[in-house]
């Protein structure tokens, strides 16, 4: 059996392991999928001790970056984001770092905006996830600001509020499973039909940013498609043999 498995905390929140035992059952696969809650990255080596059948993970917050000391290569892509999020377990136990994010963020992102004029994007999050949207922006020439209040971004955009066919995108866990109440401080008030929001959480479905959002008037969007489709994109590059 082989046995793939996703890394992280924490992964209350995660619909990862239910997308792939559903995946493995339909194909029927002799495959199975763990979970691996680690409060410290470096506990990672001797976790996978445990499970010898393991050829591949996925890994989410807050552990994109950090996962990188571990690999023994990093796809050339994955390497210049500085984020991983899938790793292929090779002979020998050595591992292979690959982004399948931003496979799935392009393909939110045009399932959001088709149709759309999108004049600038507003990025809440500086973390892996970050990395990756930001670099799909780039690509896709969507002029892009990253929130902080080191640089006076957020004190800017608080006190000028958005502005027409403005992008606004939550890359932070704030509002996800079990804290769903949580919400990003923002002037969503000033947010109007033109204005599209993207939550990269997707449990809950609708989250306070959406709802927030939603209530000026403003199209949101969660991350569960990015969820479906990069994680299509991972299996993809477990089962290539190169």
């Amino acid at each position: 059996m082989k046995i793939f498995g996703l890394v992280g905390h924490p992964l209350g929140h995660s619909f990862s392991k239910d997308y792939f035992e559903k995946k493995f059952k339909s194909a029927d696969l002799d495959c199975a999928f763990i979970n691996l809650d680690i409060e410290d990255i470096n506990q990672l080596e001797e976790v996978l001790s445990r499970h010898k059948g393991m050829v591949g993970f996925t890994v989410t917050h807050p552990y994109k970056y950090k996962i990188i000391k571990f690999l023994s290569n990093i796809d050339p892509v994955a390497k210049e984001i500085k984020a991983v999020n899938v790793v292929k377990i090779g002979e020998g136990g050595k591992m292979y770092g690959y982004n399948s994010d931003i496979v799935g963020f392009q393909s939110l992102l045009s399932e959001s905006i088709k149709g759309r004029h999108i004049s600038k994007a507003i990025l809440c999050g500086t973390g892996g996830a970050s990395r990756s949207v930001s670099y799909v922006l780039d690509k896709n020439n969507i002029p892009t600001e990253i929130l902080s209040r080191s640089n006076g971004s957020y004190q800017r955009i608080m006190k000028e509020g958005f502005h027409d066919n403005e992008l606004v995108i939550n890359a932070t866990p704030v509002g996800m499973y079990p804290d769903i109440e949580g919400v990003i401080e923002l002037p969503y008030e000033t947010a109007n039909a033109t204005n599209v929001f993207i939550d990269l959480i997707y449990n809950p479905d609708v989250t306070s940013f959406m709802r927030e959002a939603r209530k000026h008037g403003a199209t949101a969007f969660n991350g569960l498609k990015m969820l479906h489709d990069q994680a299509e994109e991972a299996w993809r590059i477990w089962c290539d043999n190169k």
